[in-house]
């Protein structure tokens, strides 16, 4: 059995970062705020330093929290945030671009002849908030030096000198031949990219480099996107549920096998890992804001934080008939309208904070329900229950709506940090390739189990009143 292991997971607002023993649990815990720039225009940026300060931040509290020696490190990523770097110093030559930047929406619709083309190539839409259309957007407008490359590269580079992205972040690029899990020629062809310097595609459980930056050398086993770490660490490892991560945004991830799928729903069809050579698949559908709605209305002074979406909400019954749509940040799978704003309509001199906290609980879960349907769709069998982590699970508001809409059971996560914990798991796995993935693994049991408690009639019509919403939304 191998020691302890330090997982960080670098995320959007702040980087987590776990010490674990496979025996006793989580030994240390460490936690370093990030403040991305949201300026006009759906800009969102990060400052690079920021980003990689804050992993070192968080893992040596998580260290000196646990006192004790660790064999490996995991590392999770945000997945579509990209930079243009220095490989000989690794100094940054732009501030990063977050995953929920659309500046790259003009390279897109230079593409949208190729769509369908990458669609099928790729399994994704083409869309601004894969790193392919930032990266070339980097290229035409910021800097042709250096390489230009999603943040975990970079972040690894820093850490051990390595040049390598695994095969989960990889996917997320609109870059990688799915079926072949190997960058695609005719991809960067499309997107101007062809002469780029490109990271080696790793499993997400290998060695990749030591790094002495937390203090004692320690070996870099374990690589993977955040949302995947999480759907390996709810022990999704085979098609049948779902999970939900609610961060700042919400993410559903649907495992599919050892092949990919294409459905025709508008979900991403990505890679989910690659463990010893084997690549496993699944789907995913994104809510772009949900943990970032939540602080928009705590900006406007309706909420004070997210704690107080229980107490507010729960002053009255329902929404009251308002309707919110939260496309603060536009609209993602299964729509594919980034450049949709949101909405609130149904207000009345009777509106009180409740009816928002209850009209916003909603819209966040009828996007997630219509998430669930696609998937449900794409794999032809409907799904038997949604397993959620994430901050927002802490309100049984929104959970229990979740569960009402969605017309299934949810299971809310006992593990709390499930992103750190799957970034874990696999750490342990590239340190001692004997161990199986269900080894590995951390024990999964639900903290709490959502039913729905109206009938399914109602549940549609609140469904139906969602997609209306949506429908008028300006542009749609």
């Amino acid at each position: 059995m191998t020691g302890p292991v330090l997982a960080v997971d670098q995320g959007t607002s702040g980087t987590k970062a776990l010490v674990v023993c496979p025996e006793r649990g989580v030994l240390g815990t460490g936690y370093a705020e990030v403040r991305p720039r949201h300026r006009s225009g759906g800009l969102v940026e990060a400052d690079p330093e920021e980003l990689y300060g804050s992993v070192l931040a968080a893992g040596r509290r998580a260290l000196a929290e646990a006192g004790t020696d660790v064999v490996a490190l995991g590392l999770a990523n945000q997945g579509e945030t990209v930079l243009a770097w220095d490989p000989a110093t690794g100094r940054p030559l732009t501030d990063a671009l977050v995953w929920q930047d659309r500046r790259a929406e003009t390279v897109c619709a230079e593409l949208t002849g190729h769509a369908e083309e990458l669609r099928q190539l790729t399994g994704l839409p083409l869309d601004p908030y894969f790193a392919a259309p930032k990266m070339a957007w980097i290229r035409r407008h910021l800097t042709r030096e250096g390489v230009v490359t999603t943040s975990d590269a970079w972040l690894v580079h820093r850490l051990t000198g390595a040049f390598v992205t695994d095969a989960a972040t990889a996917g997320r690029t609109q870059l990688l031949d799915l079926d072949r899990v190997r960058w695609s020629s005719r991809a960067l062809d499309l997107y101007g990219l062809a002469g780029e310097r490109l990271p080696e595609i790793t499993d997400v459980a290998q060695p990749v480099g030591t790094t002495g930056a937390f203090g004692p050398e320690i070996p870099l086993t374990g690589l993977i996107v955040d949302q995947q770490a999480a759907l390996l660490a709810q022990r999704l490892t085979a098609p049948g549920a779902a999970k939900c991560t609610y961060g700042t945004g919400a993410f559903l991830l649907a495992h599919t096998g050892e092949r990919p799928r294409r459905g025709g729903s508008g979900l991403v069809s990505c890679v989910a890992w690659r463990l010893a050579g084997t690549t496993s698949y699944c789907l995913d559908g994104q809510v772009y804001t949900a943990a970032s709605a939540v602080h928009w209305l705590a900006g406007l002074g309706v909420i004070g934080s997210a704690a107080d979406l229980d107490p507010v909400g729960g002053t009255v019954p329902d929404s009251g008939g308002v309707t919110f749509v939260p496309a603060l940040a536009g609209l993602a799978a299964p729509w594919w309208r980034g450049e949709l704003r949101g909405s609130l309509t149904g207000l009345g001199l009777d509106t009180t904070a409740g009816h928002l906290v209850r009209a916003l609980c909603e819209g966040i879960a009828a996007q997630v329900a219509e998430l669930a349907d696609a998937a449900a769709a794409d794999l032809g069998t409907p799904l038997t229950a949604l397993r959620v982590d994430g901050g927002l699970t802490r309100s049984a508001l929104l959970m229990q709506t979740q569960a009402d809409l969605l017309q299934r059971p949810v299971e809310v996560s006992a593990l709390p940090d499930a992103t750190a914990l799957g970034a874990a798991a696999l750490a342990r796995l590239g340190t001692d390739p004997a161990l199986g993935a269900d080894q590995a693994l951390p024990e999964w049991r639900p903290a709490a189990v959502y039913e729905p408690r109206i009938p399914a009639d109602r549940a549609a019509e609140h469904r139906a009143r969602f997609r209306a919403a949506v429908a008028a939304l300006p542009g749609s």
